[in-house]
């Protein structure tokens, strides 16, 4: 996994829990890494899910809650360091469906070596976005967060549903975005 993503959780996580409990947290894990992260770095997968769960302890929030808070979190950052893949779509639904195709085939031309999540989406007439994620790392939870940012980012209100239909071997999610008419004010 790329190292950006370590280093956006120990900062989310040290405005979450603070740097003292992050340290703890870090000293506890089971780290080939001792806590060390670049952004530019690549490693095990499964660190981050020893940092998570650590911090679901630290924070008494629950490993899924703590998952799509990173969600939002590692959104902002990606709209803060890659603005252009965001204005560049229109709404929600073109951004969503770009994912798997265009934004991956940018994120790839920076990190050849990123082993990114699969999306397959398919619009279920004019208001619905069905979204099919599957990766051999289940963080379902952390996608929803991004959807649910994604959605925020764009305005438009949304809701933000999903079913797991994890295998053993792989997560698998299938989120329903669906559009909802705006509130007269």
């Amino acid at each position: 996994m790329k190292g950006v993503v370590f280093v956006e959780l120990l900062a989310m996580a040290d405005s979450v829990v603070g740097e003292e409990a992050v340290d703890k947290v870090v000293a506890r894990c089971p780290l080939s890494t001792k806590g060390a992260y670049t952004a530019v770095g690549t490693y095990p997968a499964e660190e981050l899910t020893h940092l998570v769960g650590g911090f679901s302890e630290a924070s008494g929030a629950s490993i899924d809650v703590l998952q799509k808070r990173f969600g939002h979190w590692m959104l902002a950052h990606f709209v803060e360091t890659s603005p252009e893949l965001f204005k560049a779509r229109a709404d929600v639904f073109s951004m969503l469906e770009a994912i798997d195709g265009e934004v991956h085939a940018e994120v790839r031309k920076l990190y050849p070596d990123a082993e990114l999540p699969h999306f397959e989406t398919e619009r279920v007439g004019d208001d619905t976005l069905r979204m099919i994620y599957s990766s051999p790392r289940r963080l379902m939870a952390f996608c929803h967060g991004l959807i649910e940012a994604c959605v925020e980012y764009y305005g438009e209100p949304a809701s933000v549903t999903f079913v797991d239909r994890s295998t053993p071997s792989l997560g698998i999610a299938d989120f329903t975005i669906r559009r909802t008419p705006r509130q007269a004010g």
